[in-house]
């Protein structure tokens, strides 16, 4: 589980990036998020990821046994709680897949390692690469190497930031259906401008325009609520376009 309660976050006295923002992310379930560029969507990302804290309201996370933790209380424990597959991961090019999985392990200071390591290797099918550098992989394989990190220590929250974004078609429908695998016991957050990832493996969507929640709920509850045919038109009459 994942919660945002009122959160709200300001860089500075004038403005808000994010304000007063509440919903929640259900294990079992992938949750949209959506926005054009400036709209929050990372301020919101960088919150439940542990790379800046709220400014008012708080943010909860459930552990591995589902109790429900503050972030501004267990600052510390967000990187256990939370895998994170970031849109551009900056990866050790020099590094053997095995080595970087390795060092990933030992982050987490992982007891079962060599079963953590064998575990992420089946489920992101990276076994024929196993033994090759990171700069050699295409970028199908280096967005694998990416979901491994994240849940090699097996969180029981996910946030992924346009995790399909630059794939070929193949790659996005793989990469899709480890999401929908990986969603059975655990609750994930995915950030995406890919209207098709929602219609293919979300279940809820939260809208986000100018640092405010401008629509939440199941596809049908917003084309109801905006009173459009399809999401596409619902998105631009709730956000309008990209500011960039």
């Amino acid at each position: 589980m994942i919660e945002l309660e009122n959160f709200t976050k300001s860089y500075n006295k004038k403005s808000f990036a994010v304000e007063n923002i509440s919903f929640s992310v259900e294990k079992g379930s992938v949750t949209a998020l959506l926005g054009v560029n400036g709209s929050g969507k990372s301020t919101i990302l960088k919150a439940v990821t542990g790379f800046h804290y709220p400014t008012g309201g708080n943010i909860y996370l459930s552990d591995n046994i589902n109790s429900k933790i503050s972030i501004l209380e267990n600052r510390e424990k967000v990187m256990e709680y939370v895998g994170y597959v970031p849109e551009i991961f900056i990866l050790p090019q020099d590094l053997y897949v095995c080595d970087f999985l390795d060092y990933c392990a030992n982050l987490h200071n992982l007891k079962d390692k060599k079963d953590r390591i064998d575990y992420v290797v089946n489920k992101c099918s990276l076994q024929k690469v196993y033994k090759d550098k990171i700069k050699t992989l295409s970028k199908g394989y280096k967005q694998r190497l990416s979901f491994a990190q994240a849940i090699i220590h097996n969180p029981p929250n996910l946030v992924l930031d346009e995790p399909v974004s630059g794939l070929d078609p193949a790659q996005i429908i793989q990469l899709r259906n480890l999401i929908v695998e990986l969603s059975k016991d655990k609750a994930i957050l995915l950030s995406t401008h890919i209207l098709q990832e929602v219609y293919s493996i979300c279940s809820s969507i939260f809208i986000i325009n100018k640092g405010k929640l401008a629509a939440s709920g199941k596809e049908e509850d917003i084309l109801r609520e905006t009173k459009e045919e399809s999401l596409e038109k619902a998105f631009l009459k709730l956000c309008g376009g990209s500011d960039e």
